[in-house]
């Protein structure tokens, strides 16, 4: 994987000027974010060497090179799910590459279901710590080159630039949660069942993405700063019929808090 990964950052580093100290993941509805950016190239996945392509609407499928808020920043407009049939390797791929161009601090975004009696469809979750219920990503021969056999989860999600992202919450008068997400699979969405057990096990929010990303960027030594739409309500008695286009509307609804959030928080000194 090692030499793969270094073809890649070989093609991107050809046709980009300056490296990306932030790497955003723009999860599913999210994307619109990029609209924000002063993009100075976007390369479609399916012309970057050793890159999977993403299937799921939502998810458009390009990375993004070009400032926000005065920082050099890549992202990926549409992120890569292991039910789509993809390896945890493929999966995570990205993330790695953008470590070795350059990127300190990588920014996850993900829609999600509310666990917690006192969330709200369109509300925002910083997410604070997870538990993993997918395949670990780091199962197999593991690379020195890359990381560590066993990496430290105990800061998973780095807590100054959470403390950060509070104060920016405040500052613009948007109102936040902070809490546990946790990873399955999917597709399906949950059950009544399932959701009472993962709130029981101890998360706010459960989603389908994301935990990959954050184990594989703490792998090699990257900060992560994570958040969640909450789409949809896993709570007893305000469970109903959800469809993957009303996660979408639920999404969208929340961009504009999500995109200033973010915005200001790279004015802030996260790096």
């Amino acid at each position: 994987m090692f030499e793969k990964i270094q073809q890649t950052v070989a093609f991107i580093q050809s046709k980009i000027e300056e490296k990306p100290q932030i790497g955003i993941i723009l999860g599913t509805g999210l994307g619109n974010l990029v609209n924000e950016i002063d993009i100075q190239l976007a390369l479609p996945y399916e012309t970057i060497p050793n890159f999977p392509v993403s299937t799921v609407q939502g998810h458009q499928g390009r990375l993004i090179f070009g400032k926000l808020s005065g920082r050099n920043i890549v992202a990926m407009q549409g992120r890569f799910h292991f039910y789509e049939g993809y390896s945890m390797e493929a999966v995570t791929f990205p993330v790695r590459v953008m470590k070795m161009l350059g990127v300190q601090l990588m920014i996850v975004s993900n829609a999600s279901g509310g666990l917690h009696q006192d969330f709200s469809v369109g509300d925002l979750m910083i997410i604070n710590d997870h538990i993993n219920l997918m395949p670990n990503p780091l199962i197999g021969k593991n690379d020195d080159r890359l990381g560590p056999r066993f990496p430290d989860m105990s800061h998973a999600y780095h807590p100054e630039t959470i403390l950060l992202a509070h104060q920016v919450a405040k500052e613009n008068h948007i109102k936040v949660h902070e809490g546990v997400y946790a990873a399955v699979t999917g597709p399906t969405f949950e059950t009544p069942a399932e959701y009472g057990f993962i709130n029981t096990i101890g998360a706010d929010a459960v989603g389908m993405s994301t935990v990959p990303e954050v184990i594989v960027a703490r792998h090699m030594s990257m900060n992560v700063f994570a958040i969640s739409v909450i789409s949809d309500l896993g709570v007893k008695g305000k469970i109903v019929k959800i469809s993957h286009q009303e996660v979408l509307d639920a999404a969208a609804a929340a961009v504009p808090r999500m995109t200033l959030l973010i915005k200001e928080l790279l004015k802030k000194d996260i790096i």
